[in-house]
């Protein structure tokens, strides 16, 4: 039997009728009718009887039905797993994150997202920069979230926000009593901040050298959070990107903007050329509006 033939058997076993069955299949009666007897030909065995006018399986019939149900059964399963696929609710998102990104605004992302999606998997890997760019050309990941600067002829990348070094303290700390804090403020108190080959460190540096500041760093972390719980345990003024701290609510620190503004862009960073996922079109969407609603509070 040809799937054209199981389709026809299947639709009469199912309505009981060859009209029920065209209406089923959404062709004609005759046409129901043909395809029947060139398969009752082709196998050399009648599959239905007419009994007082009306159509009843044969024995052979009956014995072959349940197997041609299971593929009619499996054919709506990848029906209904396509318009799910299309619809963007199942599927895996794959995406690396610098730390702090990861473990803040876009933990909460993909926890929301995938709250209205219970079908969905995701992975969300937290690493340095260079590892999330690295994670992106490697194709481990379809999305990559990290800061600039991200150079590589392989990738595409579009700004999601822009982020700000800001000063995160012990809500006691003499600075803590201002509404901002102006870089030459920071000169007599030791400094928390990036290592040199964390990529946000230039960027403390040439405001540092801009404001004719001497800083006394007296700890350099790699990541902000390590710079955050230094800064609560009172050793000194962390100088860290600070959306941990606004997304955990972690107690007994504050946070205040510099003057001059330290400003670094947060990418995304996709492979070029690459396919894109409906689920992850639809995440990238939810993320960027996630991300606005955050940043007009």
């Amino acid at each position: 039997m040809n799937l054209r033939q199981m389709e026809v058997f299947h639709a009469i076993m199912v309505t009981g009728s060859v009209t029920a069955a065209a209406r089923l299949l959404n062709v004609t009666q005759p046409a129901v009718s043909t395809v029947l007897k060139h398969c009752e030909t082709q196998l050399k065995m009648k599959l239905f009887v007419r009994v007082a006018g009306r159509l009843q399986p044969t024995a052979e019939a009956h014995a072959i039905f349940p197997d041609i149900a299971a593929i009619f059964g499996r054919l709506e399963a990848v029906g209904r797993l396509t318009q799910d696929l299309s619809g963007g609710r199942l599927g895996t998102l794959s995406i690396a994150a610098a730390f702090p990104i990861a473990n803040g605004y876009l933990a909460e992302a993909v926890a929301t997202f995938m709250s209205a999606r219970p079908n969905l998997r995701a992975t969300l890997q937290s690493l340095t920069s260079p590892q999330v760019l690295d994670r992106v050309i490697n194709r481990e990941v379809e999305l990559g979230v990290a800061h600039e600067p991200v150079v590589s002829p392989a990738v595409e990348t579009e700004v999601l926000v822009t982020t700000t070094i800001a000063c995160v303290m012990r809500k006691d700390h003499p600075l803590a009593t201002q509404e901002e804090v102006e870089v030459t403020d920071l000169s007599p108190y030791p400094i928390i901040t990036y290592l040199p080959q964390v990529s946000f460190r230039p960027y403390v540096d040439r405001a540092m050298s801009a404001a004719n500041v001497a800083p006394t760093i007296n700890v350099q972390i790699s990541i902000a959070i390590t710079g955050i719980m230094l800064a609560r345990y009172g050793a000194g003024v962390a100088l860290v990107e600070p959306a941990l701290v606004e997304s955990m609510s972690i107690p007994d620190i504050v946070i205040r903007p510099l003057a001059p503004r330290i400003e670094a862009k947060t990418l995304m960073i996709r492979l070029k050329d690459a396919p894109q996922s409906k689920a992850m079109k639809d995440f990238v969407t939810h993320l960027k509006a996630q991300v606005r609603k955050n940043h007009s509070h």
